[in-house]
């Protein structure tokens, strides 16, 4: 067997690239569909009977896929490596009824999805992306990448009291973004618009899952250009680096003591409670049905899930310069200091002490260096996929990730070099 690449800098342009091609979660199952084919892989409908066959495979749902690579002679009993991470990020997404407006201006109604810092949402150039269903029941990806929609801010002179008391936002009144002028509002103006933009026929489409997202692209930050600026770093950083990280394993062919798997879920930012979330039984379903598919029964199933251990990737905080006495006192993660393990003795993260070691192993054996994070005792833990993938399935989880700065913001802070960091110490996790 070969050594697996050592990934550098160009991972982490090759991540600036699938950031700008991924507005919505079904554009980054997409796009990570896409390069699992180019290297080989194949997609399984989850209709069809499946085979034991070895080779890489993987089934999309929605904005979730989930690809596993299945070695030359692996058993029914052959345990699973899984990394996992979510494809969804907090944004504002469209109404039901999407065409509204006052006073001249023409608005789109929007709802607030998951958690994010709304203030990040003003005055920013927007564009509108994500998936359009046909009469037919088929679906298109649509993506308007040019300014499109702006949440204008109310100008200081209009509010002086938020110099002193700070911003205050509230939800349903200050967040409808405007995309034009006119008093006469008309239902299905927006749908009509994304009809023609899609090249499809007037009324073509009867159900819409939609997102606006920033159209600045992501750029190197910095007098070194060390930090790296952009959208939706939380969390599809941990979905590029595990699709990179499951193409150069399954590359290297031969025999492997595990089966890599790439577990990447929609939902995660409202809960994870969903036929596509990582609480749901999509991932169960596929570890199964490859284990039936190789001729495995219920104590090869249990057998496999005895030995499978999973890394839960997702992003975490870095410490703030000028937030530092928000983060515990002894644990201060720094971007380009590699990955960090997340611990929580709450069960917040899904971390403990064998985890630990696992990952220990991993990053020595790809010769990275990774940090702890832990909570301030005096701050709510924010939680992630490995707490409910550890319930769920009884497998062992290891919370981990990258350390950056505004999480949750349109656009987020990250260092240059722990994209290609976390990526070189996911290999090594999945060869074993």
């Amino acid at each position: 067997m070969s050594e697996p690449p050592r990934f550098d800098r160009g991972h982490t342009d090759d991540l600036m690239s699938f950031l700008s091609a991924s507005p919505s979660p079904y554009h980054a199952v997409a796009n990570t569909a896409e390069r699992l084919e180019k290297a080989g892989f194949r997609q399984v409908a989850e209709t069809d009977a499946w085979d034991g066959t070895s080779g890489g495979k993987y089934v999309l749902r929605g904005g979730a896929i989930v690809a596993w690579y299945v070695p030359e002679g692996a058993a029914p009993h052959t345990p699973f490596r899984i990394v996992g991470a979510h494809t969804d990020s907090p944004n504002l997404r469209v109404k039901p009824l999407p065409d509204t407006g006052a006073h001249g201006w023409r608005q789109v109604a929007v709802e607030i999805y998951g958690g994010p810092l709304l203030n990040s949402w003003l005055d920013r150039d927007l564009g509108l992306a994500g998936r359009l269903t046909l009469r037919d029941g088929t679906t298109r990806l649509v993506n308007v990448d040019r300014p499109l929609l702006r949440v204008p801010q109310l100008a200081i002179h209009l509010d002086r009291s938020v110099s002193a008391e700070g911003l205050k936002l509230d939800k349903q009144r200050h967040l409808q973004p405007i995309w034009g002028l006119g008093s006469d509002v008309r239902d299905g103006d927006l749908i009509a618009f994304l009809e023609e933009t899609a090249g499809l026929a007037a009324g073509e489409v009867t159900g819409w899952d939609l997102m606006v997202h920033s159209v600045e692209p992501p750029a190197y930050l910095g007098r070194d250009k060390e930090l790296v600026a952009g959208p939706r770093m939380d969390n599809l950083l941990s979905v590029h680096a595990g699709a990179a990280a499951l193409t150069a394993v399954a590359a290297l062919g031969g025999a492997l003591p595990y089966i890599p798997v790439l577990a990447a879920f929609d939902h995660e930012e409202n809960g994870s409670q969903s036929d596509t979330g990582a609480d749901g039984p999509l991932l169960g379903g596929v570890l199964e049905r490859s284990v039936f598919a190789r001729g495995g029964a219920y104590e090869d199933k249990a057998r496999a899930f005895a030995g499978t251990v999973c890394l839960s990737s997702d992003t975490g905080h870095a410490v703030h310069p000028n937030y530092a006495e928000r983060h515990d006192p002894t644990h201060h993660p720094r971007v380009n200091g590699g990955p960090i393990l997340k611990v929580n003795v709450n069960n917040r993260y899904a971390t403990d002490g064998s985890g630990r070691a696992v990952w220990a192993a991993a990053c020595e054996k790809a010769d990275v260096p990774f940090q702890s994070f832990v909570s301030n005792n005096s701050m709510p833990c924010g939680t992630t996929i490995g707490p409910i993938t550890a319930a769920r399935h009884g497998i062992k989880t290891v919370d981990i990730g990258v350390a950056i700065l505004s999480m949750h913001s349109a656009r987020e802070l990250c260092g240059a070099d722990d994209p290609h960091l976390l990526a070189n110490s996911l290999v090594a996790f999945l060869e074993g």
